[in-house]
């Protein structure tokens, strides 16, 4: 039987691989200490999915680990021996890592080393696949000639009309916190396929979204946007007038690229793994989107200053992908994916007015008292901005 470990396992793409390969039939391994809950608090607490896929796969096997341990990473990926790792635990948000950069350094970079050397040492020919981040790119896409349309930004040059390619620069540009951790995991894994001959991809991550998602506020935008409609919460808008653009990919895309890796790998390769232009879509329509589902318009504020680092317009160029695995296409289209995410807290928000069980448990962050650092420059989208 094929074996997989897979880190970050109650995640959105940890999860969504463990329940791919466990249909399959493999014996899955997962990794995950629900870091989420004490970086997000309670409404990124994954403890529900990992529940869910206990009960759901007998084939599956959780595996409560921090993989800054180095020793206990070792141990386990010694005693396991898998075929395929899919390392997809991290520390996902740009504001938390400027706050907590130590945390943020360790658990992107310095665990990333501790499972590509464990893997070297005790599996050198397993196939390593690694969730890296479009934030390697820093804020350099911004550089790139963009043009304002009614409802969003988009490139204003011929040559990234398919999106941004992987030879993009990494260099000479604002990346935040969490985007250098990322690059250093990124380069590393890199290095590990070219240096030492292992056969590793980084896949540079657009907006990976599912159903699955623990959404927050810092992290996780169509569910965490979706969420808020339902539930009839205030969404804020960081700078750029709502027009910024994300391509979404779902996590079973994800999933799918991965298995097609694992089946014809290569030796430190890099692909951005988004939704593409056909999937991409800007704040202020992803609320027109909400709001067609629930009925109910977005309740939002604007936030004059944009997050550091954060990309006016990304939508990745899917070329690469396609050529070396041209059986791997996108096969869940952006209305798909807002239909399932919305179902999902849909269901949650009717279960809760009925009195039932609802399929994932979504905890509210409790409120801090008192004004918040944004309090005195929040305010409604300027009146230029319709919706």
């Amino acid at each position: 039987m094929s074996k997989l470990l897979v880190t970050g396992s109650s995640g959105l793409i940890g999860s969504e691989v463990v329940e791919y390969f466990c249909r399959l039939g493999w014996e899955v391994h997962g990794v995950d200490n629900n870091m989420r809950a004490e970086f997000f608090g309670p409404g990124g607490d994954t403890r529900w999915n990992q529940r869910r896929l206990l009960a759901a796969h007998k084939n599956f096997r959780h595996h409560e680990l921090d993989i800054r341990d180095r020793a206990h990473v070792d141990e386990l990926v010694s005693s396991l021996k898998p075929g395929l790792l899919v390392h997809a635990a991290a520390q996902p948000s740009h504001d938390l890592a400027a706050a907590r950069p130590f945390d943020d350094f360790d658990v992107n970079a310095m665990g990333t080393l501790n499972l590509l050397e464990a893997a070297r040492r005790r599996i050198p020919g397993v196939v390593f696949a690694h969730m890296s981040t479009n934030k390697v790119y820093g804020d350099r896409p911004n550089a790139i000639k963009l043009k304002e349309l009614p409802r969003r930004w988009d490139y204003n040059d011929p040559a990234y009309a398919n999106g941004i390619t992987e030879d993009f620069p990494i260099d000479q540009s604002k990346h935040s916190i969490f985007g250098a951790s990322k690059v250093a995991g990124d380069v590393m894994v890199q290095e590990y396929g070219r240096y030492f001959g292992m056969k590793t991809c980084c896949l540079r991550g657009g907006c990976l979204t599912g159903p699955n998602h623990s959404g927050v506020e810092l992290h996780g935008f169509l569910s965490y946007l979706i969420k808020c409609n339902v539930e009839g919460r205030p969404y804020k808008v960081f700078g750029y007038k709502g027009k910024q653009v994300r391509d979404n990919i779902h996590s079973y895309d994800v999933a799918r690229f991965i298995h097609a890796f694992y089946e014809k790998p290569r030796y430190g390769a890099v692909y951005n793994i988004g939704g593409g232009r056909a999937n991409s879509v800007s704040i202020i329509e992803a609320f027109d989107r909400a709001a067609s589902l629930s009925g109910k318009k977005m309740n939002f504020e604007y936030v004059d200053q944009n997050r550091a680092g954060d990309h006016i317009c990304y939508i990745s160029d899917l070329s690469k992908m396609k050529e070396h695995y041209p059986g791997w296409d996108i096969t869940k289209t952006l209305d798909d994916i807002f239909r399932e995410i919305y179902g999902v807290f849909a269901g949650k928000t009717a279960a809760t007015r009925e009195g039932k069980p609802s399929r994932q448990k979504v905890q509210d962050q409790p409120k801090k008292k008192g004004k918040s650092k944004t309090d005195s420059k929040t305010r409604t989208l300027p009146s230029r901005i319709k919706t």
